[in-house]
């Protein structure tokens, strides 16, 4: 592809390099653990001292677009809010992810790993069941958005006021408001023009909730079968083309006015006629279901993955390395490696979510009972056969 990750025919990659953190080289942190935007130094937050700090408690204001929370037409055993407890299932989490910049001359991949956030910002009064976030943000023309989402998107869904009781009304909130934060950033910072596809999955007892903006993927593995949790934004399909062309927008060779191979992502603000009512959205898809025990892990990938991956293929690949060594951070490290090998000419990143402490069990299928019978005039021959023998 020309360009950056998602930028094509019309303008370059742009050769920004982002805010350099010590997570951002080829792979992931020195101990084998995704960086935690709430520890430490990771803490930071790349907005301007002019808008605050990345600490702030004040409650983000309710994106105006957002009368009515748009789902996915696609869902997989949805579920009426988080409050189903049909089953007395509770995933034991465990997480691990991996990034390499592969054969492009920047990285400007990213991902955030957070298995518990209810301790990491001390918040209270949440039911019980494991608490956990994770994303992944493909930036392109520059790293800037896709760090600046990769520090805040969380903060935004857990200073809403619907938290944690509308999660499906707070996760597409997140994503507009961490882009109209981006937009006062990059007003204030001309140096800061970029954007970003994000996908973000949230765990809240055995609720599994995943937003997604751009090409970014996440795929459940339900007993072995791949489970897509999210659909590609592509221009050229059908349903974000109508959305494209009623928004005063138009395709030229696979690309959103001719610039970016995605229909929708964070950023990009300095790109005239693509955003504030125009046709590239930042607004997340979304997709939600009950874990069950059947459900094993949960991988979420930039595109420069699922460009060489097909979503069973890397499912049966991450399934087979889990029950090998049972380590997700070192089976993501497997699937980047992999992708690597087969020659993918992107970014690359990955994450994989193990709901279970232990690996994926051996699937044995059940052996089919064959009915055999013989027709008359083979019991016959049969029959004349022993006789013979008698005699």
């Amino acid at each position: 592809m020309e360009g950056g990750d998602d930028y094509g025919r019309l303008s370059g990659s742009g050769g920004s390099a982002g805010v350099e953190f010590d997570w951002n080289g080829g792979g992931s942190s020195g101990n084998g653990r995704p960086p935690n935007p709430v520890a430490g130094a990771y803490r930071r937050c790349l907005v301007s001292d002019k808008m605050g700090s990345g600490s702030s408690r004040k409650t983000p204001v309710r994106h105006p677009s957002l009368v009515k929370t748009k789902i996915c037409d696609e869902t997989v055993d949805p579920v009426p809010g988080l409050g189903n407890r049909d089953s007395d299932f509770l995933p034991a989490i465990r997480s691990g992810a991996f990034s390499d910049i592969g054969f492009r001359t920047s990285m400007e991949d990213t991902y955030v790993c957070v298995d518990d956030f209810v301790s990491d910002y001390g918040l209270q009064n949440l039911s019980d069941g494991p608490h956990a976030f994770y994303g992944v943000f493909d930036g392109h023309g520059g790293k800037h958005a896709a760090d600046f989402a990769c520090f805040n998107l969380l903060r935004f869904i857990i200073e809403d006021e619907d938290f944690p009781h509308d999660i499906e009304k707070v996760l597409p909130s997140a994503f507009l408001n961490t882009d109209a934060a981006f937009a006062e950033a990059c007003s204030l910072d001309m140096d800061l023009a970029s954007g970003t596809t994000a996908l973000a999955a949230i765990v809240m007892g055995r609720s599994l909730v995943v937003a997604n903006a751009g090409d970014c993927r996440a795929v459940l593995c339900r007993r072995g079968k791949a489970i897509e949790m999210s659909k590609d934004h592509k221009p050229i399909c059908n349903k974000e083309r109508k959305r494209i062309e009623a928004s005063g927008g138009y395709i030229y060779d696979g690309y959103l006015n001719g610039q970016l191979n995605v229909a929708r992502a964070l950023g990009d603000w300095h790109m005239e006629g693509m955003k504030c009512g125009g046709p590239l959205s930042a607004e997340p898809e979304l997709m939600t279901l009950s874990l069950t025990e059947e459900d094993e892990f949960l991988i979420i990938g930039c595109d420069g993955i699922w460009d060489v991956f097909r979503s069973q293929n890397a499912v049966d690949f991450a399934r087979r390395r889990l029950q090998e060594h049972n380590d997700p951070a070192l089976c993501s490290k497997d699937l980047v490696d992999e992708a690597l090998k087969r020659k993918s000419g992107d970014n690359l990143a990955a994450v994989v979510v193990c709901f279970q402490p232990s690996p994926p069990p051996n699937i044995f299928a059940p052996r089919s009972r064959v009915h055999r019978s013989f027709s008359a005039e083979g019991l016959r021959e049969l029959q004349s056969y022993l006789d013979g023998l008698g005699g």
